[in-house]
């Protein structure tokens, strides 16, 4: 579950600890130091959660969590280091999913965290599974068939084979295809696509030597198609 999540915090060191943590668990986060900026910021792009001190500057956090729950619903998780328990119940009274008190654990955080975005959070749409003749592949569970077997492939290989499955017959430059390999396979290199390629045809080819489904264009790049191509479509990496 990857999240785009505000936080609004003056603090700084508290602001970027928060960060560090959302961005190690696979979300995007955004910082923002005064009640304004986190209003101007939701507004501009509407977050999955807002993470919310209680004392900014400009405009606090209990009125920033009315505008935003009057605008927009957005989830809202409220710290303060004010442990009242009028500060709770005016809080909870606007609309705040969660509230926590400084100083608190960064493990009950993330915590708190999970629980209000598996609340909230629309579930993803699954991506539909991908076929191409023989080839199946499938993006939500990182899945690859080819003749009815499953295929072990490494994350740049997969990515490279749900791009080209997903056009049939596009040709990709060595390029376009080191582009789609970003995020799977940091170290990638038009030269490691290359090796990709060759090792891909030793799984989905019957003869690797002789690729009938992941062509070579010369001088271009590769293509997929569903089997069998003209024999000047055909060559080695």
């Amino acid at each position: 579950m990857c999240a785009y999540i505000l936080i609004a915090e003056d603090d700084g060191m508290q602001a970027e600890l928060i960060r560090r943590l959302l961005v190690k668990e696979g979300h995007e986060a955004v910082v923002v130091f005064d009640g304004r900026a986190a209003l101007d910021t939701a507004r501009d792009r509407r977050p999955d959660l807002v993470i919310l001190d209680v004392m900014l500057p400009g405009l606090d956090g209990f009125g920033v969590c009315r505008v935003l729950r009057r605008d927009a619903d957005i989830p809202v998780l409220m710290l303060t280091a004010r442990s009242t328990e009028d500060d709770l119940l005016l809080g909870l009274d606007l609309g705040a999913d969660d509230y926590m008190t400084k100083p608190y654990s960064p493990r009950e955080l993330l915590a708190r965290i999970r629980i209000v975005l598996r609340r909230t959070l629309r579930p993803v749409e699954e991506s539909p599974v991908l076929r191409l003749g023989a080839i199946t592949v499938d993006p939500v569970r990182h899945e690859v068939t080819c003749d009815g077997a499953e295929v072990g492939c490494t994350p740049g290989e997969f990515a490279i084979l749900n791009a080209m499955v997903a056009e049939p017959e596009r040709v990709f430059s060595r390029r376009q295809l080191l582009e789609h390999t970003r995020g799977y396979d940091r170290a990638s290199t038009e030269r490691a696509v290359t090796m990709h390629i060759m090792n891909l045809r030793k799984k989905i080819e019957p003869d690797p030597s002789s690729p009938v489904r992941l062509l070579t264009v010369f001088g271009v790049g590769y293509k997929l198609v569903e089997g069998g191509a003209l024999a000047g479509d055909r060559g080695p990496a």
